[in-house]
């Protein structure tokens, strides 16, 4: 092997070693620290680590393009691109989770309403069975009252009829002691006569 070989075989040999030792330096700089932070930050969320898993899927494979691009036009390109990817996972995180809000809220309401719908129905139920007690109480005082009038009515009718009886009888006698009396005076008259008609006088 010629000298000129030998050299060019030891810096083939350490180009990996100085590549490895320049990447820590050139993924410090291209952004993907922060981006893998935001991703980690979204999956720890409790609220969001279960939403947007497609989302989620490409922002890290997008990261990863990121790490592996070399060039600074196509590191450039794909920083653009990774933090589109992870902004769109945490959007459509955030998006989920408010729909799920909404979807709760949506749940409680109709719960809330149905709630409602139930007193208004046992409401109406309970007014609808006072106003029944309330006209059968009603109901019980007319009867009672209309038989204090059928009762009172045929007390007085009765008692009217005894009037009637004893002003009948009363009227009676009364004229019997009138024809009486009339008798008796007109017997009066005829002794009255018939002792002028023996007078010697």
């Amino acid at each position: 092997m010629s000298r000129l070989s030998a050299a060019l075989l030891a810096v083939v040999l350490l180009l990996p070693g100085a590549a490895l030792a320049q990447q820590p330096r050139a993924a410090a700089d291209d952004g993907s620290a922060a981006l893998l932070a935001r991703l980690q930050a979204l999956d720890a969320d409790p609220g969001r680590a279960q939403l947007a898993a497609y989302e989620r899927l490409r922002a890290r494979q997008a990261v990863d393009a990121l790490v592996a691009t070399r060039g600074s036009q196509a590191k450039a390109d794909a920083r653009q691109i990774a933090e589109w990817r992870v902004e769109i996972a945490e959007t459509t995180a955030e998006t989920a989770l408010a729909r799920r809000e909404i979807d709760r809220l949506d749940r409680e309401r109709s719960e809330l309403l149905v709630e409602a719908s139930r007193q208004d129905a046992a409401r109406a139920r309970a007014e609808a069975e006072r106003l029944r007690i309330q006209a059968r109480i009603q109901a019980e005082e007319a009867e009672r009252l209309r038989l204090e009038a059928e009762i009172e009515s045929g007390a007085r009718e009765r008692a009217e009829g005894v009037l009637d009886d004893v002003a009948s009888t009363q009227a009676a006698r009364l004229r019997a002691a009138r024809e009486r009396e009339a008798e008796l005076k007109r017997q009066e008259a005829e002794l009255l006569k018939s002792l002028e008609g023996d007078d010697p006088r």
